[in-house]
Formats: structure tokens, C-alpha cells, sequence
């Protein structure tokens, strides 16, 4: 990419981070006129973005703006500024005009028509070059100089700058082995900016599972199912682990679940195995034939799958009743007692507090230095919430530093 070149001109506007943020925010500083460097401590730009990709990229999600917007909780007016400025729409056109059209999913979720992010990331970082954007890797941000400047460890060194603006886009802390190791957190800390304590979002859960299940239904899918938590019901699926519970609907539930576990050691997930069956009608089909077992029973009369049936009998001995029978299988209750690693989860809660930014995402303490992406303490469920979050927070930014610079 780009020269840099520091002779004779301004100081240059620095982003630091190579992930969606990072890199919308270095566009939208480099569009507006400005001479951009991009940090990045990986060997490589947006490691996270290439594995978001494997299973299809899914960039946004297609629906009214203000249904959208209610999936970023607390957090959701502070975001709205930037969504609105940046909403999918605009999502979709950007990905488009880098060759890489998109479509919208059954569930409304939106993908590139190539399912692929490797074909994106390579049209993006050709039109960052084609806007002037250096590219630095292998140089990781250490903190703050006692005169403010920024500080970093290359492979030729430590070095410090000072930038006319900075958008830190440094991530949160899952998926480290990927760049986003939260290493920022203690410099801020240091600095006297607030950061509340980074915690796994869109993660699973601990079960303290029984031999059975343990040895026999690691890896089971969980289809068709629903799980409901703290008023919350979500349909979907979800994974029995060896350790617990995963998968989108448990992902979708992972904020309520969390803070219950930290409140009262525990959580009570409930599981609805035939969510299209009230109970009445679910008792109405359990007949049992003489000499037919319990599995074979469940299987053929309630169509449950044997993952299932190992679940209905965690949670204690199978009545005999029909009606409490179907009760349970509306309603199995499994114990969560803690959060999977925040290594392994998808995306971070937590971060630097609302309080420390102004409404253009500039650190109060730290005039010229503004935040993007996953930093911010503010977190979403799986379905494209996450990506049109940091890229709309890049582009505000960008936006806001350029124009201070």
C-alpha cells in the first residue's frame, strides 16, 4: 500500500487496529482527504473478518431500523447516531461497489452472494492502497507517553507518534490467537480512562453434565428447538458439548444467561423440544404400547431425537403422568454454572465506558484520540448486529477525526 512518506507534509491521521472498524475507519479518513498509517500488531489485516467468513460472511441483517436497534440493548441510543448513519443499506451498497453483491437470507440475515469474506477483504485493501492508506503490521500498541504521544513495538523497535487524529479500533478479547487479545485494556486503564471488565459475549455455557451425557451426545444437535431465559424465547438450535451448551440460540440468550450466572452462581435455561405443540397436544399423542421402552416411546410418539430424551432424564426421573411428561418436554430446565472462555467466545461485552466518549466517539481524556468497533462497551447477538456495529462506529470515527485533524 501506500508510501510513508512524512517529509514536508502534516502529520498523518493514524488508525490503529486492521479489523472492519479499523479499516472503514481508515477509508472514511482517506476519502475525506487525509493521509492515513494503519497499525496493526498481526502479520496480517482483519484475521477475525477471514473467519467470519467460513461459514458464510454474514455482514448485516434486513430489517425496519428501529427493530434492528433494539438488539444492542442499553447501548442502543448511543449507537443510533452512527447505525443511522451507516445502516445496512449503505452496508450493502459498500460491499457491492467492491464487486461483491449481496442477498438476503431466509432468516433476513444478508450475505455476499460468494458467502466468502477473502473476496472482500482483497477489493477493500485495493481500494485502500488506491486511496493512499500505509499499511503497518507487526507493530503493537503499547499505551500512552507520559506527553501523550502513542507507543508501539515494531520489529525494528519501540516508537512513538503523535498523529493529528487516531481511531483506535483494537477489538475486544476473543479469538486473541486472531490479533484481539484485549492488551489495550490495562494501558487505558493506566491512562485513567474507564474500561469496564471485558466479558464473553455470543458465548457458550458450562453444564456439569453427567457421564452419560458426557460420552455419549458430545457434539449432538439440538434441532428445532426453543430456549427461553429471563422473559427471553428464542427458536433455533444449539450443540450439547462435552462441557455444556453452544449455538445461535443459546448465542441469542448469552447476555441475560451471563449476568445471572455472576448474580446467583447459576442459570436455568429452559428448553422447549416441540415448540409447534402445546402441551395439551403434545399429552394427546403420548400413548405408550405394552412392552414398548421409555426411548422408543419418546422417539416414535414425540418424535424426539436421543440427545433429547438424555436431557429429559438430567433433569430428574421421567414421570408417568402424560400431562407432566409433556411438561417437561415443554419445558426442560438445564443448570448453566458458567460462561465458556472468552477466548472461544464470538464477540466481547465490555469495554471502554460511554462515559469516557463524547458523541463523535472521542475519548474525553484524550482530545484527538477517538474509539471504534468492539472497544466500546457495548455488545449484540449473532446475525450481522456485530459487523454493522463496527463498521458504522469506524465510519463515525473516521469521520469525526478527519474532520478534527
Amino acid at each position: 500500500m501506500g508510501n510513508d512518506s512524512r517529509s514536508g507534509e502534516a502529520a498523518p491521521c493514524v488508525v490503529v487496529g486492521a479489523g472492519p472498524a479499523g479499516l472503514m475507519a481508515g477509508e472514511t479518513m482517506a476519502r475525506a482527504g487525509r493521509r492515513v498509517v494503519l497499525y496493526d500488531a498481526s502479520a496480517s489485516p482483519a484475521r477475525k473478518f477471514l473467519l467470519a467468513g467460513r461459514g458464510g460472511l454474514n455482514l448485516t441483517h434486513d430489517e425496519p431500523i428501529e427493530t434492528f436497534m433494539t438488539r444492542y440493548g442499553a447501548a442502543a441510543e448511543r449507537l443510533r447516531p452512527a447505525i443511522e448513519a451507516f445502516p445496512p443499506r449503505v452496508m450493502r451498497d459498500w460491499s457491492a461497489e467492491l464487486g461483491e453483491e449481496t442477498f438476503v437470507g431466509t432468516s433476513g440475515r444478508v450475505f455476499p452472494k460468494s458467502f466468502k469474506a477473502t473476496p472482500l477483504l482483497r477489493a477493500w485493501l485495493r481500494r485502500l492502497g488506491e486511496l493512499g492508506v500505509t499499511l503497518r503490521l507487526r507493530s503493537r500498541f503499547l499505551g500512552f507517553d507520559e506527553d501523550g504521544a502513542l507507543s508501539f513495538a515494531g520489529s525494528s523497535g519501540e516508537e512513538s507518534l503523535k498523529p493529528g487524529a487516531v481511531v483506535l479500533a483494537l477489538g475486544g478479547a476473543s479469538w486473541p490467537r486472531l490479533g484481539a487479545d484485549g492488551g489495550w485494556v490495562e494501558p487505558f486503564r493506566a491512562a485513567g480512562i474507564e474500561v469496564a471488565p471485558l466479558k464473553p459475549a455470543n458465548c457458550g455455557f458450562v453444564v456439569d453434565w453427567s457421564p452419560r451425557i458426557r460420552g455419549a451426545f458430545g457434539g449432538a444437535p439440538l434441532k428445532s428447538i426453543a430456549l427461553s431465559h429471563g422473559g427471553a424465547r428464542v427458536r433455533g438450535e444449539a450443540v450439547v458439548t462435552t462441557a455444556g451448551i453452544e449455538g445461535g440460540a443459546v448465542y441469542a440468550l448469552s447476555a441475560s444467561l451471563r449476568e445471572a450466572i455472576a448474580a446467583e452462581g447459576f442459570a436455568a435455561l429452559a428448553v422447549d423440544f416441540k415448540p409447534d405443540l402445546s402441551e395439551a397436544a403434545l399429552a394427546a399423542r403420548l400413548i405408550r404400547k405394552a412392552g414398548q421402552s421409555v426411548s422408543t416411546f419418546l422417539r416414535k410418539s414425540a418424535g424426539l431425537a436421543p440427545v433429547a430424551i438424555a436431557l429429559l432424564r438430567e433433569a430428574g426421573p421421567l414421570p408417568d403422568d402424560f400431562e407432566a411428561l409433556s411438561r417437561r418436554i415443554k419445558r426442560c430446565e438445564l443448570r448453566l454454572v458458567g460462561t465458556a472462555p472468552i477466548a472461544r467466545a464470538i464477540s466481547t461485552a465490555g469495554g471502554v465506558a460511554w462515559s469516557e466518549l463524547d458523541a463523535d466517539f472521542m475519548l474525553v481524556k484524550r482530545p484527538s484520540v477517538f474509539v471504534a468497533g468492539e472497544m466500546i462497551d457495548w455488545e449484540a447477538p449473532t446475525g450481522g448486529y456485530l459487523l454493522q456495529a463496527a463498521f458504522a462506529t469506524g465510519a463515525a470515527a473516521g469521520r469525526a477525526a478527519a474532520s478534527w485533524a
